[in-house]
This record gives structure tokens, C-alpha cells and sequence, in this order.
């Protein structure tokens, strides 16, 4: 297993930035960087603009920063793509769409733990890519069978990329649009949700796991084929560790728990401390160790992280970087008081 876990820290991708230096600096302060997705900086640097290039169909308007479906172009450019289909540079992000991907595969990563990719899952592109008639392509059965197929491809591409800077890369799967299913008004429920990323992450290299703030069935991601894990723990942990016996099943399979503990809004960022957050984790590891979960086993099998993405505080990156400045306090602080080296 290359995701290093022992409490080292790494943070979610989307960032407030318009500095592209000054984001990567802060993505280089913890022990697993990242290339930052700043939507601030660029409509191309959005994660669903990055997920769409060379997807057919798509209509991308950078001035008024909105991106849309056509199927009638779908079936216009699908075959020019299949054309691509064993071309892997074709699916890697190209420096229009990301300059700040460019700039971080040209550091040297080698002697990092591992560095870190992340690219839209096909569920929350389909939810949130709407065709001409204003519905989510996800509920098109042509659409989304391509989608699968093309973003798997678009991940083996980077991280293939990615391992060429550090070895022990992996990915996230950026899937906010999970709670959704469960929320039984999608039209999109889990056994088709499960169907679909079973066969997605049969299709994608290892190591490799999902990303989201939300609070979706903790069953249904536990026993996907996942190596890694990273949600809101802050919000959702005490509904998370709940799932005990899916967690200790997960865990023994060999997956990572990253635990997004720190706040990155500025009202309740301001609320806590080191010692607050650091209480509130091992509350959370006490009810997993109450339900037979060896507490030393399971720090081997965590990280740690900022809780969510946040570009709407008004005052941009500054409460961001405190997060990520206190994520590596505490990550200090816990390796120092479980003697984790």
C-alpha cells in the first residue's frame, strides 16, 4: 500500500486562490501534497471544466463560466473521441485546462511520502452537467456508460503521470454528488450507483478512493473496492463511527481513513483550538475502539485534513492556509502523544 496513513496530513484540492504559487506553497506544507484545483484563478481550473475536456458534447462558455451538454454534438464528436481511446496523454489534463497541474508535475515530489491526484467521479459529473433540455446527463444510460468508461480513463492517465514524480501517488475521486442518492428524490438510486462505481473502480488503477463533504449511506462507500476514504469528520463523524463494524471490515481490507477534522469556514474555525479538535478526534476513535477497533492499529490507517473545501469566506485563503497550518499542528501534536513516528 502506497498511502502512507500515521496521522500525516493532506488536504482537499479546491482551494480560493488566485496566487497559483502562493496555493501550491500552502499544498507543499503538508507531509502528502496536491495540485490545487483555483477556480478563482481560471474557469478552467473548475473540477467539473477539468473533467470535461475532450468529453464530446460538451459546451464550455468561459465568459459567462457555464458548461453544458449537447447530445445532438455528443453523437457529432463521439467517434472523433473513441479515435483516442488508447492515446492515454489524450486523457491527461492539458496545460489549458490546468497550468497549475503543469506547474506541480515540474517539482521534484520524489521525496515525499506519497503525493496525491483527484479527478471528478462519473456520478457528480453526471448530476451536475445538465443537457439541452436542462436534465442531468446522469439519466441518460448512453451518456453515463461513456462516462465511466472516459473518466477512468482520464484518472489512469494521471496517475500514471503522477507516479512518475513519486511512486507512492494515488487518487482521490471527487464524488460530492453521492449524498444525492440517498437523498430519494434523485431518480438516480444506490443499486445503480453501486453498479456503476463497481464497475468504474474495476476500470481505474490502484491505489485509488473517493473524496466528499457529505453525509451519504457510510455503508454503501465502506464496502466499495476503495483504498482510501476522506470525508467531513468535523460534521459527520459521530454518524460515521457508527458504522463500526463496515469501518473495521474496510480497515482490515487495508484502507485509509482520512480524517477531515479542521474546520476551513471562519465562524466555527474560529471557535476551535488544537486542544478542542484534538478532544473531538478522539471522541470519534473512542467509539470505533468501543466497538473492538484497536486504537494503535487504526492511527496507522489514518491521516489527517482540513474538513471541506471553501471558496466562499470573505476573506479568501487566509482562514484556508490557518486551517491547513493547524491540521499540521495536530497532526504534530497526535503523532507526539501516540509516539508515531
Amino acid at each position: 500500500m502506497s498511502i502512507p496513513g500515521n496521522l500525516l496530513t493532506t488536504a482537499m484540492a479546491v482551494m480560493p486562490h488566485t496566487d497559483v504559487e502562493r496555493a501550491l506553497r500552502a499544498a507543499l506544507s503538508l507531509d502528502v501534497p496536491f495540485w490545487p484545483q483555483l477556480p478563482h484563478y481560471s474557469y478552467y481550473e473548475d473540477m467539473y471544466v477539468q473533467a470535461s475536456e475532450h468529453f464530446p458534447g460538451m459546451v464550455l462558455n468561459m465568459r459567462e463560466r457555464t458548461l453544458r451538454f449537447s447530445f445532438d454534438k455528443f453523437i457529432e464528436e463521439i467517434e472523433g473521441t473513441m479515435a483516442h481511446f488508447e492515446e492515454p496523454e489524450y486523457f491527461d489534463i492539458s496545460e489549458t485546462y490546468s497550468s497549475v497541474y503543469h506547474r506541480f508535475l515540474s517539482l521534484d515530489l520524489a521525496d515525499r511520502a506519497a503525493i496525491r491526484g483527484q479527478m471528478e467521479g462519473p456520478v457528480s459529473f453526471g448530476f451536475n452537467v445538465n443537457d439541452q433540455d436542462g436534465r442531468p446527463i446522469i439519466f441518460n444510460d448512453t451518456v453515463r456508460s461513456f462516462i465511466i468508461d472516459f473518466m477512468a480513463r482520464r484518472v489512469n492517465a494521471q496517475l500514471a503521470k503522477l507516479k512518475k514524480r513519486n511512486p507512492h501517488a494515488f487518487m482521490f475521486i471527487d464524488e460530492p454528488g453521492l449524498q444525492f442518492v440517498f437523498s430519494g428524490i434523485s431518480g438516480y438510486g444506490d443499486i445503480a450507483a453501486k453498479r456503476d462505481l463497481e464497475t468504474f473502480f474495476s476500470l481505474i488503477e490502484r491505489p485509488r478512493g473517493i473524496h466528499l463533504c457529505g453525509n451519504p449511506d457510510w455503508d454503501f462507500l465502506l464496502n466499495l473496492d476503495l483504498d482510501v476514504l476522506s470525508l467531513d469528520t468535523y460534521s459527520n463523524g459521530e454518524i460515521f463511527t457508527a458504522y463500526g463494524r463496515s469501518i473495521r471490515r474496510y480497515l482490515d481490507r487495508g484502507g485509509i481513513i482520512i480524517w477531515g477534522g479542521i474546520p476551513t469556514n471562519i465562524e466555527p474555525f474560529e471557535k476551535e483550538s488544537v486542544e478542542s479538535l484534538e478532544k473531538l478526534l478522539e471522541n470519534l476513535w473512542a467509539q470505533l475502539t468501543r466497538r473492538g477497533i484497536d486504537l494503535a492499529y487504526l492511527l496507522t490507517r489514518s491521516m489527517l485534513s482540513p474538513a471541506t473545501c471553501c471558496l466562499v469566506n470573505p476573506d479568501r485563503e487566509a482562514t484556508v492556509e490557518k486551517a491547513f497550518s493547524m491540521t499540521k499542528k495536530l497532526s504534530e501534536r497526535l503523532r507526539g502523544k501516540y509516539h508515531i513516528e
